[in-house]
């Protein structure tokens, strides 16, 4: 392991507003990002597609996600692929905060942002 290698921790990454009720933070290595969303309950769904694969787990709470027209509901453990270009999005189902981490391969450029404070560790 490196000397002083960093180290990160999802409770104190600066978190990026969505819309109402939709947080979220990156964390990266080489070719992967993990985006943590926080899904409060009642939050505005947002139906979306892109031309990237998805993979989903879920940390912590219960959410229901529509793919395409399929729906599946999961909580703690969960894990789900949404294939590229797929219409998809996820609401909470009761009352706790969902802890929604998404893995994608290679990074999504439209979301480096997140991870600039990660700059100093990545020789680019």
């Amino acid at each position: 392991m490196a000397e002083d290698a960093p180290l990160y921790n999802w409770e104190t990454l600066e978190k990026e507003t969505v819309r109402p009720g939709v947080t979220r933070s990156g964390f990266r290595g080489d070719d992967v990002l993990l985006v943590m969303n926080y899904l409060e309950p009642g939050m505005q769904v947002n139906p979306h597609s892109h031309p990237f694969e998805q993979v989903v787990y879920i940390v912590k709470g219960k959410m229901r996600f529509v793919i395409g027209d399929d729906v599946v509901e999961g909580g703690p453990g969960s894990l789900i692929r949404i294939p590229p270009d797929v219409e998809h999005y996820g609401e909470p189902i009761g009352e706790e905060t969902v802890w929604n981490l998404d893995v994608f391969s290679p990074i999504r450029e439209d979301y480096r942002h997140l991870v600039e404070y990660q700059q100093a560790d990545f020789k680019e």
